[in-house]
């Protein structure tokens, strides 16, 4: 289930900042508040994964899932970043990331011109995941992660499709939100400016969903994917 927490009570409510998870600039607007920590991730569908191949950098789109506080992304086994995972030695490091566009900050000048945003990045090392029952327990996160229940509302994976899938776990040990919220900062001489300024929302949720084509006869629209 999506975002399942599985730690005692009394675990720390905050991570500890470190080196890397401190901005250099806008300190002011890190976090390390775990609820929102986990409320950015669980909001999100897709992640940034960064990693160093041959010397490089190499970033990639992909899907994930969180078990309190472990994320987990899947893809083939033949995928870069899986098989590397599985060859390295303690793991591979690697750099995530999440962000929501909240708003467009419209300034009367070009230089103030922003965005409201939540992200998360988190630092750590990346291990393959080879339990058979974490391994499942993690599909079925990724899965409700898309579309909360939805795991228990579809076929689970069966031998052939689990060995075409490799799965990685990343521990949320060292993490940090960093969040843009408010109006418009223009300086005060700008204020006089014949320029509309203001906050443009944007806005995030499900449209009508249509339904495939050969779906078999009968098969009502489940209650999750109902539009108000």
């Amino acid at each position: 289930m999506q975002g399942t927490e599985q730690q005692p009570t009394s675990q720390p409510a905050a991570y500890t900042p470190t080196d890397r998870t401190v901005p250099t600039r806008s300190a002011d607007r890190a976090s390390y508040d775990k609820e929102l920590v986990h409320a950015i991730l669980d909001e999100g569908y897709v992640c940034h994964l960064g990693f160093v191949r041959d010397g490089a950098p190499v970033v990639l789109p992909t899907l994930y899932g969180r078990v309190g506080d472990r994320l987990y992304v899947h893809g083939s086994t033949g995928s870069r970043p899986l098989r590397m995972t599985g060859k390295a030695d303690p793991g591979l490091a690697v750099c995530l990331t999440v962000t929501h566009v909240d708003a467009l900050i419209l300034a009367r000048s070009a230089f103030h011109h922003s965005i409201n945003y939540r992200s998360v990045v988190v630092h750590g090392i990346a291990h393959d995941v080879t339990d058979p029952e974490e391994k499942r327990a993690a599909l079925d996160a990724l899965v409700d992660h898309v579309v909360p229940g939805r795991a228990a509302d579809s076929r689970p994976a069966d031998k052939k499709e689990l060995a075409a899938t490799a799965v990685i776990r990343l521990d949320l040990n060292e993490v940090s939100a960093k969040l843009r919220t408010g109006g418009v900062n223009d300086e005060p001489e700008d204020l006089s400016l014949p320029y509309w300024a203001g906050v443009v929302p944007l806005r995030k949720g499900y449209e009508a969903p249509v339904p495939d084509a050969d779906l078999a006869p009968g098969t009502a629209l489940p209650d999750y994917l109902a539009v108000p």
